[in-house]
């Protein structure tokens, strides 16, 4: 065991970490463009709780790195972060990139991951985004700087919001929404390093797909995804959730790829109503 270890986490980046709260550990991985911080939406609830780790990602957020990297070598950088933390077991939430990496370690350490919430994410991805125009890079440019000066200013959302690439990601161009999207979406936006895009893009371009692998996966496992998610289609979640043996699923109509910034509430409760149902998922038992 301990040479397999040695030999895994070789290599390993170290990763910037927030963390909150006490008791099991959840672990929480954000997408791509995004960092721990994007998490606030999760860690803030379950940190009540639980304590939660949520990593900046190898080249995402505070967690820089030089030079070229693949998808496995993020799973590497993960399984470090346990070890360093001492965490034998963990709930792993994971969102859009963050998801496929969570099902990536429940496939690498199974007996390390007591269970699973897979958020606007699949084992094989598909997008149905239409062709993005200059006009949309523009519009998405002013709404996110605009909103970055004046969070959930209505004027903005209406002119500019409405018409940029954030119709994409949400439904509903709530104030609460484009608050997160100030606070969290931009930074994260500028702090993604080319080197992060790449590996996420060539993984995709090379047809990435763990469908076939996913009933190897034994933990209780959650779900949940957005209707109108134009990065990741709900028929995408859904057939990954059909793949996972203990799985239950849930969707919410009129929301898109980022849905728990737009009903947060929703979100957090169903989350919690899962953790009731299943209370070895957060158990050292």
């Amino acid at each position: 065991m301990g040479d397999r270890h040695s030999h895994t986490t070789t290599g390993a980046a170290h990763l910037n970490v927030y963390v909150q709260g006490q008791g099991f550990p959840i672990l929480g991985l954000h997408g791509h463009p995004g960092s721990g911080r994007s998490l606030s939406v999760f860690t803030d609830h379950l940190s009540k709780r639980c304590r939660t780790f949520a990593p900046d990602l190898r080249g995402y957020g505070k967690s820089r790195f030089n030079g070229s990297f693949n998808m496995h070598d993020h799973v590497t950088d993960l399984e470090a972060l346990l070890d360093r933390f001492e965490i034998e077991k963990c709930l792993v939430l994971g969102w859009s990139l963050g998801g496929i990496l969570g099902m990536e370690l429940a496939l690498h350490l199974p007996e390390r991951v007591s269970g699973l919430i897979l958020v606007a994410t699949a084992a094989k991805p598909r997008g149905s985004h239409p062709p993005i125009t200059w006009q949309d890079n523009l519009y998405t440019g002013v709404a996110a700087l605009l909103n970055y000066i004046k969070p959930s200013w209505q004027w903005n959302i209406e002119t500019f919001g409405k018409r940029s690439l954030f119709r994409y990601l949400i439904q509903q161009h709530t104030p609460t929404a484009y608050n997160y999207i100030a606070q969290e979406a931009v930074p994260a936006y500028l702090q993604t390093s080319p080197a992060a895009t790449r590996a996420l893009y060539s993984a995709i371009q090379s047809g990435y797909n763990r469908v076939l692998d996913l009933e190897q996966i034994e933990c209780p496992s959650l779900v949940l995804a957005g209707v109108q998610d134009r990065h990741i289609t709900v028929d995408s979640s859904l057939e990954t959730a059909q793949h996972i043996k203990s799985c239950q699923w849930q969707f919410y109509p009129n929301t898109a790829h980022l849905f728990p910034w737009e009903v947060p509430q929703q979100v957090l409760r169903d989350i919690d109503r899962w953790l009731e149902e299943h209370p070895q998922v957060i158990s050292n038992q």
